[in-house]
């Protein structure tokens, strides 16, 4: 928010108790999971092949060591 001239009284706690915006852990979650969905799907096919084989030899090595 600092483009709005809220920068220096998040940062510092003035004008609030908390000292900046509270943490909506919920929402963040919702947020990570919409921010992954989008990720994969405007990722090219050819990413999204590497990223599949990259995970299933991750999981045999991973096998394998334990």
């Amino acid at each position: 928010m600092v483009e709005y001239g809220h920068g220096v009284g998040q940062a510092t706690g003035a004008g609030g108790s908390h000292g900046g915006q509270a943490t909506d852990a919920g929402a963040a979650i919702g947020q990570m999971i919409n921010d992954a969905v989008q990720a994969v799907s405007t990722a090219p096919p050819e990413m999204l092949v590497l990223g599949l084989v990259v995970l299933i030899l991750g999981l045999i090595i991973l096998k394998r060591a334990f």
